[in-house]
């Protein structure tokens, strides 16, 4: 479990904080093995004899004080007793996981009988569209091939198909049989039989290790439902028209309640893999894609805060359905027609699903993603609580989960692994913020509740050895860390303790809230403002600006925080976050699904990685064996002044190696496999959460402006054509305008 706070050392009180200009939180990564020093916790069982504060219900630390029959609450100080068991084990110190460390793992008893336990196997599900192409099912096959080589043995898969039908497959017997059910055009309509009197649910949940040659048979029958077929099953529209006929709301909404019936008895957790090739267009859940086409400008409106809402609640009321059936729903959408992900995203982010989407199928990296994302492990079933010492409290809460509707900052993540983080801004709780004379510092405290499957190759050194003989045991396990911070005495000592990583995680999400509410400007406005003032109020701070006749001096100021190294890095990055397609307009070509592609896979990642999405790393080489420099800007400039040969661009979903056009032709290119460059590549790609794409571009001979388009500190006008378009100089020269502003 990482955890990453804006400030190591938090703001005094209310006023410090809001003249600082900072934003407070911290980003959570809670599946994650080791926090953000590489500290692993130390595993333990009994989680259930754990003691809890009676009045905060936090649980017991390294922090709080321990006597021989009570302890004090290190969150909010009230006296507990403790019972006559806990005396007995906090007399051992080190048989205690929770004496040893503030970051501890440790076993849960599982609720119903130990054969119950063992026979919740994993159920993966996929859902293609058939109202597609020949290419986009021939990528769905490979992407499912892969996935059926990452499943452990004794996973149940289950393959089902969607047009202006539904189809499910039996792959149990000799061939593979599909028994198809029309939809009902009818937007309010459902399926007119269900799905359990067409094929009982164990009939198409198929084990993956006997059935794989025959779930290979079927996935070579998929083909594309033809138009003379969709038209007549769709019925036709005004003079002949299709009307449509991708059923897919319909269709998840099937395999939900067709999956729910046996969740907690077949199965503890179900993901549904969606194959999408264009927006649903027929049946419950279809959605009107006429209003990308519309022209907004003319009407005065805002495309930007137009096409960000989602138009219909149908796929956000699918995901609490998919929430209660313990269903975990993944958006694969090979498209580049408008589909709607505005409205869509909420099925897969809200079930602790993700969101993929990929503009072509000739270099779509969908079966490398698929085979990734199944062999990577996984929980299940989380809940994750954030407490507080009594000054401060969590305020909004951002990532994909689903808030509890009963209890405050707790939520619930129906599938979570290594890579999702989380993000909390905190709020005091009263104007007198932390007391400068207590001996008590601020804690938090983050509790993660989760179960893991554990396959039948790990539970073989167990007493279980042969009633487990094939079959999963599942494992519920509570990840507690228990964090002190310490309190900044003055506004300095504030902005050196600044991660700016983890206020870059804020910042996106708060611009990323900011345009879905109020448009694309309006987030850009309040980023641009956002360090205006913090600009402004560090001159004030350190003292730089002098007044004159009521008014400062430009050439005074300090735009670039040259006396805060912690600080330094934040001009840049909203620069970039500026120049980023999060929040460049519909007119410069941004595409609304893209748009929301990425606020998606931005809002789940750690700092680190977000980083490199925002403000790509480039690197450069004198050799494909000996690294020049470790870091450049994004500049021409410095492509020139450098004088290397070879450079890499790590932009996150991209890595592209470049020859410059000066390099030796005797340099190997691309370059060998055995070199210090390509191994770099490769352990990034390892640790990546998605398949980069990699590019080598030699210079001079390939056209380089895949590279040069992250080049973004230029002041020359970009690719697209529009002139307003400011360079990095520039920007600094406007923030310096807009604080002399402020500050008059």
């Amino acid at each position: 479990m990482a955890v990453r706070a804006t400030v190591s050392r938090f703001p005094q009180n209310e006023d410090v904080q809001e003249s600082s200009g900072l934003p407070w939180g911290a980003t959570v990564t809670p599946f994650v093995s080791k926090d953000e020093n590489g500290l692993s916790p130390v595993y333990g069982s009994d989680g259930d004899l754990l003691p809890r504060c009676e009045n905060c219900y936090g649980y017991f630390n390294t922090y709080c004080d321990l006597d021989q029959w009570a302890w004090n609450c290190s969150l909010c100080g009230t006296l507990n007793g403790l019972t006559s068991q806990a005396i007995s084990r906090y007399s051992r110190p080190q048989s205690c996981a929770e004496m040893m460390s503030s970051f501890i793992d440790l076993e849960l008893p599982m609720e119903g009988s130990e054969e119950e336990m063992m026979q919740a196997r994993p159920v993966y599900v996929a859902a293609v569209d058939l109202s597609s192409s020949e290419d986009f099912l021939e990528l769905t096959k490979s992407a499912l091939q892969a996935a059926l080589e990452a499943l452990a043995p004794g996973s149940l898969f289950g393959l089902a198909t969607f047009s202006h039908k539904m189809g499910l497959y039996d792959v149990q017997g000799p061939i593979p049989v599909v028994k198809n059910i029309f939809i009902s055009p009818d937007t309010e309509g459902t399926l007119p039989i269900e799905p359990e009197d067409v094929m009982p649910l164990l009939q198409f949940l198929a084990p993956v290790e006997t059935c794989k040659d025959r779930i290979t048979a079927a996935l070579d029958t998929l083909r594309p439902t033809t138009s003379w077929e969709r038209t007549t099953g769709a019925g036709q529209g005004l003079e002949g028209v299709v009307m449509g006929g991708r059923g897919f709301g319909v269709a998840m909404e099937t395999l939900l309640k067709y999956l729910g019936s046996e969740y907690g008895n077949t199965f503890a957790l179900a993901r549904v893999f969606a194959f999408l090739s264009g927006p649903p267009d027929y049946g419950a859940g279809q959605l009107d894609t006429r209003r990308y086409g519309e022209q907004y400008a003319s009407k005065g409106e805002d495309a930007d805060k137009a096409l960000l809402p989602e138009q219909t609640p149908f796929y956000k009321d699918l995901a609490a359905v998919a929430v209660q059936a313990g269903v975990c729903v993944d958006i694969f959408a090979v498209t580049n027609e408008y589909t709607d992900l505005a409205s869509l995203k909420f099925l897969s982010i809200e079930s602790g699903g993700s969101l993929f989407l990929y503009s072509n199928t000739d270099d779509s990296t969908l079966p490398q993603d698929m085979y990734r994302m199944l062999s990577r492990p996984y929980a299940f079933g989380c809940i994750l609580r954030l407490r507080t010492s009594s000054e401060f409290k969590p305020g909004h809460s951002y990532g994909h989960f689903f808030p509890d509707p009963q209890y405050e900052n707790v939520q619930h993540i129906i599938c979570c692994d290594s890579f999702a983080t989380y993000a909390y801004d905190f709020d005091f709780t009263s104007a007198t913020g932390f007391s400068r004379y207590a001996s008590e510092q601020p804690v938090l405290q983050i509790a993660f509740q989760y179960t893991v499957v554990v396959p039948p190759e790990e539970l073989s050194a167990s007493r279980l050895v042969s009633a487990s003989r094939g079959k999963h045991m599942l494992k519920r396990r509570l990840r507690i860390r228990t964090l002190l911070f310490g309190i900044a005495r003055n506004m300095n000592e504030l902005y050196d303790s600044v991660d700016p990583e983890a206020v870059l995680s804020l910042l996106v999400h708060k611009v990323i809230l900011a345009s879905l509410e109020q448009g694309v400007r309006e987030g850009r406005m309040l980023l641009h403002d956002w360090l205006v003032i913090l600009t402004a109020q560090y001159n004030d701070v350190s003292k730089i600006v002098q007044f004159k006749n009521g008014g400062s001096i430009a050439s005074q100021l300090d735009v670039a925080f040259s006396q805060c190294p912690q600080l330094q890095p934040l001009p840049r990055l909203v620069f970039a976050l500026l120049r980023n397609p999060l929040l460049r307009f519909h007119e410069e070509g941004v595409h609304p699904d893209y748009r929301i592609y990425l606020q998606c896979l931005c809002s789940a990642l750690e700092p680190g990685s977000l980083h490199r999405v925002i403000y790509p790393a480039l690197m450069s080489y004198s050799t494909p064996d000996k690294q020049a420099y470790p870091r450049h800007s994004l500049s021409r400039a410095a492509l020139i002044t450098s004088g290397s040969p070879i450079f890499f661009l790590d932009a996150f979903t991209t890595l592209i190696v470049l020859y410059s056009s000066t390099a030796d032709p005797a340099l190997p290119f691309p370059p060998p496999q055995d070199c210090l460059l390509r191994s770099t590549i490769n352990k990034l790609k390892q640790e990546r959460s998605i398949t980069p794409k990699l590019i080598f571009i030699r210079g001079g001979q390939d056209g380089a402006s895949a590279f040069e388009n992250y080049l973004i500190e230029e002041q020359d006008v970009d690719g697209s054509g529009f002139t307003s378009v400011m360079g990095f100089v520039s920007f600094l020269e406007d923030v310096t305008q807009s604080v002399m502003e402020y500050m008059k």
